[in-house]
């Protein structure tokens, strides 16, 4: 398995308004470390062939992570799978993907981050207000605090996810 690198972890789902292989380019040119392609609303079909295709933009650039779907992120070749709370359960998920490929978590209370320590990384959030989940019940922004504790709690890395800008990006990458 590969380690998480530092450095910017992008997300690339259409909402910007923009098709989302742009938002894959223009994350690889301006020097992503990671790029997650979240499809929601895509047919099986559909999101195979933009992962297959988002695969080939980011290949030896920046690493490529498929958001809940882990039959996606192995037809696909790609480099981690991010799951939800709802999605499979991290153990069958790696039946699927195999023992190579990196795996995280999205939580969002210690008990979450607790349970989660079994993947190679958890996502925690909302560190601030997002509306990228609309409709989702997701708990109040935890804050900068919030993450430092979530950072100090977990045994395995931290992704800050949830209504990070770049105006609030320097002062989470030094939480």
């Amino acid at each position: 398995m590969a380690s998480l690198p530092h450095g910017v972890y992008a997300i690339a789902d259409g909402s910007a308004g923009r098709p989302v292989l742009d938002l894959v380019s223009a994350f690889v040119r301006g020097g992503a470390a990671i790029v997650q392609l979240r499809l929601k609303d895509a047919g099986a079909g559909e999101f195979l062939l933009l992962a297959r295709e988002a695969r080939r933009l980011c290949a030896g650039k920046t690493l490529f992570f498929i958001n809940d779907r882990p039959d996606i992120a192995r037809l696909a070749e790609a480099d981690g799978l991010h799951l939800g709370q709802d999605d499979l359960p991290l153990a069958e998920a790696r039946k699927i993907v195999g023992p190579d490929m990196i795996i995280g978590i999205s939580t969002h209370s210690d008990s979450e981050i607790d349970a989660g320590q079994a993947a190679d990384y958890i996502g925690f959030g909302p560190i601030f207000a997002t509306s990228s989940k609309p409709g989702a019940p997701l708990p109040p922004p935890h804050g900068i605090d919030g993450l430092r504790k979530a950072v100090q709690r977990s045994k395995v890395p931290v992704v800050a996810i949830g209504g990070i800008t770049s105006k609030t990006a320097r002062d989470v990458y030094v939480a």
